[in-house]
């Protein structure tokens, strides 16, 4: 093989997709979940959401007092309780949080967190200690722990070009995409067909080459069986904004039967630094609008009672406004469940004190790893520890 073409060959492998091994389905957990069709849509609110505009404590008179220009008016908030209400542009999510689907977990966070965005994001991605450097992403051990046996070529995949730390194992890793129909295009271009095609009948013992060959063969597979489910799929409600077009591609998949376990999304940038009211909002009303079309399209499609979202931020914003009209990084923040399988759906605890705080930022109470505990044992029915490397509390929320 010339260098040329090895380059040529390597960018397509990595403009296409990262996909794990193809195994048979012989482990009967496995067998168990995959009938279950359980799936969890985690949503990423990259930038730190400020989660104190967007669960209004409105009737605290600190939080209006150290924020003259960026509080939510008292009588616009859509209250929920008599002490904490949504952003006036969630009127979606009010909607399900009126039929009894959304949890709303406050104070969530980790001990000595870091307000470094690329260094909090891959504590949340890896499920790590903030002293602590992991290689592999919580979903990446779960596929590595759970997917020895694995009966489709896939079981996460990430709706973006380029795959997150959260999906990398150590020996799989899930898919990135942003529209797996435009992935089969892909695979079907001439030089990706001969590489397939001669992989058929000459060995590799470079292990690069052969690597990169497995590569491909896994991922001309693993599309054709992604594009077959989208194609299968239907979309019964209209999507705006980029988020949207994200759950639309999900919701297509999950209602075209797609086995898929983990569906992974990013939405923002929330770094609200200035004049943070009106993009804050507009972000918000994206979120919300995007989840209840969402959870619409799947209930027109039967699959509501399987699919739960997840919706989180690397960290919160400071309670006290900056003077750009803006908040800087703070620490705790709040956590979204939504879907039909929620427990005891509403305000899952109380919010953090605005007066204890923790060098001005809001105290965590809730370690994030016992979000993911939760999810993995009483949504997708697999044991966490392994996973998450320690033993964390079970929420009781699903």
């Amino acid at each position: 093989m010339e260098r040329r073409d090895f380059l040529k060959l390597s960018a397509l492998a990595s403009a296409s997709a990262y996909i794990p091994n193809v195994m048979s389905a012989s482990n009967p957990f496995l067998q168990q979940a995959a009938s279950a069709g359980k799936a969890v849509v985690v949503i990423q609110l990259s930038g730190g959401n400020d989660g104190l505009n967007m669960i209004v404590p409105y009737r605290n008179d600190i939080y209006y007092k150290v924020r003259p220009r960026l509080a939510v008016v008292k009588n616009e908030v859509i209250r929920l309780t008599d002490e904490v209400g949504l952003n006036p542009k969630m009127t979606q999510l009010q909607s399900l949080y009126d039929r009894g689907m959304v949890s709303i977990i406050n104070g969530v966070g980790y001990p000595d967190p870091n307000k470094s965005h690329f260094r909090s994001m891959e504590i949340w991605h890896t499920a790590s200690d903030s002293n602590q450097v992991l290689q592999t992403g919580w979903i990446g051990r779960f596929l590595d722990e759970q997917c020895n046996t694995c009966a489709f070529p896939y079981t996460a995949i990430e709706l973006d070009d380029a795959m997150s730390m959260v999906m990398r194992g150590e020996v799989k890793s899930g898919l990135a995409s942003t529209d797996p129909k435009k992935l089969v295009e892909l695979t079907k271009h001439p030089f990706f067909q001969h590489i397939v095609k001669a992989s058929d009948e000459h060995h590799h013992h470079h292990p690069q080459v052969e690597f990169l060959r497995e590569t491909l063969v896994q991922t001309s597979s693993s599309i054709d069986y992604l594009a077959e489910k989208q194609a299968k799929g239907t979309n019964n409600e209209l999507y705006d904004s980029k988020l949207g077009k994200q759950l639309k591609t999900a919701a297509r998949l999950i209602n075209g039967g797609s086995e898929t376990k983990l569906y992974y999304l990013r939405h923002g940038s929330f770094d609200t630094h200035a004049n943070q009211r009106g993009g804050h909002d507009r972000l918000l009303e994206q979120l919300s609008n995007g989840i209840g079309t969402f959870m619409s399209d799947i209930q027109k499609g039967g699959r509501s009672e399987d699919v739960m979202v997840m919706v989180f931020s690397e960290f919160g914003r400071r309670v006290k406004q900056n003077g750009a009209g803006g908040t800087d990084h703070g620490k705790a923040n709040n956590v979204l469940l939504i879907g039909k399988g929620v427990k005891n759906a509403g305000i899952y605890n109380k919010m953090s004190s605005l007066t204890d705080l923790d060098d001005g930022d809001l105290k965590y109470h809730v370690d994030f790893r016992s979000v993911y505990k939760t999810v993995l044992e009483n949504w997708l029915h697999v044991p966490s520890e392994g996973i998450l490397k320690k033993d964390f509390t079970d929420l009781g929320i699903l």
